[in-house]
């Protein structure tokens, strides 16, 4: 298991890289659009739609994707896009998983996939815009990858408080504060070494700031994992060998990147 995942990353990783730093933008946003569709096909199993109702969903979320890559008009959507992102992330989804609600109706389980996909497709498309986009957008996603490795070996090392047993056994109260420790250590080194828009950030913000979007990467990892626990599937599917589904590789990311984008913007318009 373990070298396949090691090949499946191997193989996949030039390809993420190469989207993300080649010109134009338009390469990346096709390629992340690509693979959320892909995301897509696995929330409709989660929603347990119909082969009909999931080819329509799906191609609803290509044709949004499509109109937010290519129309002006549709960047009007973005402050609604962060405002989405900040309620459902850090209210909606902690009440939700405490409450453990399930995906019940059909057209609210597809308005409510097509707004974490497209909140996603936007957050990572408005990174890679920025001065030096492509390097910001890799340092911001590469919280989560930090803090998925610290939480696995502070767990197995230190684990003993459960915490979300019903829904990800593996996870500890231990592993998580490996992360924040391994995210703050992280994010210092960046300020330090002077990475774009890390070392624009005080200390005093920057700080809180990776903690917040610890939880939040902690917090879309359970939320895909309670649903997936809900249908009884194991993985999101089979898409990549020793990995599972496109979704479980970016569940981290699909809360991370649209909240980091909106606290990003809502930061941006408080200096204007």
């Amino acid at each position: 298991m373990l070298k396949t995942r090691v090949l499946t990353a191997l193989l996949l990783l030039p390809a993420v890289l190469a989207a993300l730093f080649l010109d134009p933008p338009l390469v990346w946003g096709g390629f992340a659009l690509f693979a959320l569709s892909f995301g897509a096909w696995e929330w409709a199993r989660f929603a347990r739609f119909d082969r009909a109702e999931q080819g329509v969903f799906i191609a609803a979320f290509v044709l949004l994707g499509v109109a937010w890559l290519l129309l002006p008009l549709a960047k009007s959507w973005a402050p609604l896009l962060d405002a989405f992102a900040l309620l459902f992330w850090l209210l909606a989804v902690p009440l939700w998983l405490r409450q453990k609600w399930t995906l019940k109706h059909k057209w609210s389980s597809a308005l409510l996939g097509w707004l974490i996909l497209l909140a996603a497709l936007a957050a990572v498309t408005r990174f890679r815009e920025m001065q030096q986009g492509p390097l910001v957008l890799l340092l911001v996603l590469a919280i989560a990858w930090v803090a998925d490795i610290a939480a696995y070996f502070a767990g197995r090392a230190f684990g003993r408080r459960k915490l979300a047993p019903s829904i990800s056994p593996g996870k500890s109260w231990e592993g998580v504060y490996g992360a924040l420790v391994a995210v703050s250590v992280y994010l210092v080194t960046l300020q330090q070494l002077g990475a774009p828009l890390v070392s624009q950030l005080p200390l005093w913000l920057l700080l809180p700031l990776g903690w917040a979007l610890t939880a939040v990467s902690v917090v879309g990892d359970l939320f895909e994992s309670l649903l997936k626990r809900q249908v009884g599937l194991k993985d999101s599917s089979n898409l990549l060998p020793g990995h599972g589904g496109v979704l479980d590789r970016v569940d981290s990311l699909l809360a991370l990147a649209p909240v980091a984008a909106a606290l990003l913007f809502v930061y941006a318009l408080a200096l204007a």
